[in-house]
């Protein structure tokens, strides 16, 4: 089961990747969202650290399934019936993002007793360790995303769009590249505002990790955690509200561009997901609890 369900929230990355500016995607991909579930990349577990974790994941992982899964049926039904109708306006692709900011924030809600129990473990070297990885992170990312020039981070953008649309969509014609290029020109140089607040966040955290057995730890890792927006530098607020209003204006131009076999592979593939979600074990037994 946990692989079966680890499996979909894959596809639903990748669905919300295209259908929803990221917003779920940054809780399932990159794991921002999951400090929890993602420390295991920065630093080295002890073994009781390690059973606790995978424990609480199993956890999550079933709180998810049964009780979060279940919504994303309707959520998916109202994208499917803008495919069929090869359109969508901006305000349909706002209440989409709205409903899965919810979901992100219902997610970070959940875990956050777990994340404070976890961060307040660590001892002072896992602490240091931490903020070394992320140090090498941040300059390994900067390298990759903020020092090419802009013109080249433009056009790996730009692929990188096209590589996400490919599975859903298959081949992109002329204009659904045109667009995306235009999409990625718009994001300009998104990645350094992007690079900029994902250092100033972590940063926030080792500063609270310094005090983690201070009073009033567990109320810094819930802001940290579930009021991330608050958080954020201008500079990021004003280029993610770009990149939402740029991303709702690709979504609708791929749509208005796209062929019915396009429309026949993506449609078919959010059934694929559907059907993936529906033979999990926890989901049916959700459904059978609601039917009582």
């Amino acid at each position: 089961m946990l692989y079966a369900l680890s499996r979909t929230l894959l596809y639903l990355t990748a669905l919300l990747a295209l259908a929803s500016c990221t917003r779920l995607d940054l809780a399932y991909r990159n794991l921002d969202v999951l400090i929890p579930w993602s420390l295991s990349d920065y630093l080295d577990m002890n073994r009781q650290q390690k059973r606790w974790l995978n424990e609480q994941l199993k956890e999550q992982l079933q709180w998810h399934c049964t009780t979060q899964l279940p919504g994303y049926l309707p959520w998916i039904d109202r994208f499917q019936a803008m495919v069929r109708e090869g359109s969508a306006s901006d305000a349909q692709l706002q209440a989409l993002t709205h409903d899965a900011e919810l979901a992100v924030k219902q997610v970070a809600q959940q875990i956050t007793p777990s994340a404070v129990q976890l961060l307040q473990g660590l001892s002072d070297e896992q602490v240091a360790t931490l903020r070394q990885a992320f140090t090498d992170d941040l300059a390994k990312r900067r390298k990759a995303l903020v020092q090419p020039p802009l013109a080249e981070q433009i056009d790996e953008r730009a692929e990188r769009m096209q590589d996400r649309l490919k599975p859903w969509i298959g081949k992109l014609n002329d204009a659904q590249r045109t667009s995306v290029r235009a999409w990625s020109s718009q994001l300009g140089a998104q990645n350094r505002a992007w690079m900029d607040n994902r250092e100033h966040w972590q940063t926030l955290l080792l500063a609270a990790l310094e005090q983690r057995h201070q009073p009033g730890f567990a109320d810094r890792i819930g802001q940290l955690l579930q009021e991330r927006r608050a958080l954020w530098t201008n500079d990021y607020r004003v280029a993610w509200n770009a990149t939402e209003l740029a991303t709702r204006q690709l979504i609708i131009a791929l749509l208005s561009t796209s062929t019915s076999e396009q429309r026949i592979q993506l449609l078919s593939r959010l059934e694929k997901l559907k059907s993936d979600f529906s033979e999990l074990e926890c989901f049916k037994s959700a459904r059978k609890a609601d039917d009582v």
